[in-house]
């Protein structure tokens, strides 16, 4: 009932958002006579306001049109080669006519990110993209909206999701490396490990971040949440039916709008200065400003409906069994054992003031690889950096992702340049590590799928070569 009364709301505040998104037009554009009458700048921005509130944000476009390779713009066109009910394999094709930048990038090793699926879409790693496209082959994993998929095509568990990752790892193959992003990481894990037990070949590397692995350490607000709630308050309180304006009338999911009350409700006061803030841009015509505000609203206010069969079992899996640090996950009558990866080399990534995934829940995936030689694992910790900050922003660009290209590069031999000797990459304690700077905020983004229930408890250019 709770999901048709939201979609109620939203179908009246609908006719409200164009009208505002109109009048700010009107009081703002040079050629209108009321852009000249007394207030008129605060009038345009107090509806520009208003229609930002009520509209509804679809998903946004990864956007991706070039980038630099050895300092040359290449184009990049979005292709997908695998599609499946739950999710489409997306890979970021590089064109080039160039001779010596198309060879560096056939030298350039393959990297698959397994994006989360927690509340919002793949696009959120549009930074983390963006910046591996320049080093690497990129292919991510762009999830499905449940309320997009027709009850027909059955429901999606926790092992749909790893056996996603494992077509996807051999559609790739041997040369793959895999990065993981928060959430993924305990199924990306569990995916590798039982390829490992069936003999199969496993990534060349495993790069996780900002991930629960064991989510008893360093609990967090949303860990707490998880292991504190019932199974069946889960159960009765957030999974609600998609209505029937919708391809998936009748699945059952954890909402969208849900997730986003719950982003919202972890820092309310930051969210009401934010919109303050684009208000008073608006007034002072500060163009740059208000268009950063845009586009981070427009990725953070599109959530995804999540199948509710897979938000349920990763709840107690992942935050109630700990079934994979207990050794007891079994996946359709195999044993998860990350014991038995023996080939790939493991990197992990942690933010010193994630409040998300807290310290060492990442690093715990080292103590269960114990099959992988020690010179073939590395742990860094970002400092300073929250949880949106390992993978997103100034602090991934400029220190994080230095660290995971030379970790892929140095177990990836083709992609050396001649004669070059694989360095280890540094750790969190190194004196080459990069100076950090001033500690940010961590971001409520890309968390876990639980995080959003807390608010439950309370209450191109075409060419002739490519790559």
């Amino acid at each position: 009932m709770l999901y048709q009364l939201y979609e109620t709301q939203r179908a009246l505040m609908a006719p409200f958002s164009e009208f505002a998104s109109a009048t700010a037009k009107l009081y703002n554009h040079p050629l209108s006579p009321f852009s000249h009458t007394p207030l008129a700048q605060r009038v345009s921005a107090g509806f520009d306001l208003a229609h930002r509130l009520a509209k509804e944000y679809e998903k946004p476009e990864f956007g991706i049109r070039t980038v630099p390779v050895n300092g040359v713009e290449v184009a990049v066109q979005e292709q997908v080669p695998i599609t499946k009910p739950f999710c489409r394999l997306l890979r970021f094709k590089r064109f080039s006519d160039n001779p010596a930048v198309l060879q560096a990038m056939k030298n350039q090793p393959t990297v698959l990110v397994v994006a989360p699926l927690s509340g919002h879409h793949s696009t959120l790693l549009r930074d983390t993209v963006k910046t591996l496209l320049r080093d690497h082959k990129v292919l991510i994993t762009d999830w499905t909206d449940a309320r997009t998929v027709p009850a027909e095509e059955g429901p999606f568990h926790l092992h749909d999701y790893i056996e996603y990752v494992q077509e996807f790892i051999r559609f790739v193959g041997p040369e793959v490396n895999v990065i993981s992003v928060c959430q993924p990481t305990v199924p990306v894990l569990a995916a590798v490990s039982l390829l490992a037990t069936h003999g199969e070949f496993t990534p060349r590397t495993l790069t996780m971040m900002g991930g629960p692995i064991d989510a008893r350490k360093s609990p967090t607000a949303v860990n707490n949440l998880a292991m504190n709630k019932s199974f069946e308050w889960f159960e009765n309180n957030v999974i609600y039916r998609v209505p029937s304006n919708f391809p998936g009338a009748g699945r059952r999911v954890y909402p969208g709008f849900l997730q986003h009350t719950g982003f919202v409700a972890m820092n309310p006061d930051r969210h009401l200065t934010a919109h303050y803030d684009y208000f008073l841009d608006l007034i002072r015509g500060d163009d740059e400003s208000t268009e950063q505000h845009r586009q981070f609203y427009d990725e953070y206010n599109a959530v995804l409906d999540m199948p509710a069969e897979y938000y349920l079992e990763t709840i107690k899996t992942v935050f109630q069994d700990f079934a994979l640090v207990n050794g007891t996950w079994n996946v359709k009558g195999t044993l998860v054992r990350p014991q038995d990866i023996t080939t790939s080399a493991l990197l992990t990534v942690e933010g010193e003031l994630d409040d998300i995934s807290g310290s060492g829940q990442t690093q715990a995936a080292h103590g269960l690889c114990t099959g992988i030689p020690d010179d073939r694992k590395t742990h860094y910790e970002l400092k300073g950096a929250g949880h949106y900050g390992i993978f997103s922003g100034r602090r991934w660009r400029d220190i994080a992702y230095p660290v995971v290209r030379d970790f892929i590069r140095s177990h990836n031999p083709a992609a050396l340049p001649p004669g070059d000797v694989p360095a280890p990459a540094p750790q969190a304690d190194s004196p080459t590590t990069p100076a950090m700077a001033a500690p940010v905020v961590a971001s409520a983004q890309a968390s876990v799928p639980v995080r959003a229930a807390v608010v439950k408890a309370r209450t191109p250019r075409k060419a002739t070569k490519r790559n």
